[in-house]
């Protein structure tokens, strides 16, 4: 059975993305061990991953790329959320609290 988010997400093409700007009401970077980035977009209906045009998530290398693929876009809110896998590598129990949104800077540097 399939549930009600996996029914409600949406694979946002970054193709599309980089040819028209949108509004997006919410960009979360979840962040990874080796500088790997993914991105997953709110929009006042939809919220989904971002893939590339293989059909696979797009993987982001730093920061920059990100806002230089959405510079063009109008963004409300952006977070980066970064959980690491730290304690269940050395054997600790998981944490029980969910991972941290801090804010993430979609502006450019001068």
């Amino acid at each position: 059975m399939i549930s009600r988010a996996e029914q409600s997400m949406h694979k946002f093409k970054i193709d599309k993305i980089k040819s028209a700007s949108m509004k997006i009401t919410k960009l979360e970077v979840q962040s990874f061990e080796m500088n790997v980035y993914l991105v997953k977009l709110y929009t006042h209906d939809t919220e989904g991953f971002v893939y590339d045009a293989s059909d696979k998530p797009m993987r982001f290398h730093n920061s920059q790329q990100i806002r230089d693929a959405f510079e063009h876009c109008e963004v409300d809110e952006a977070v980066m959320i970064h959980d690491s896998p730290y304690d269940e590598m050395i054997g600790n129990p998981n944490k029980p609290e969910p991972s941290m949104a801090m804010p993430f800077s979609m502006q450019q540097p001068y």
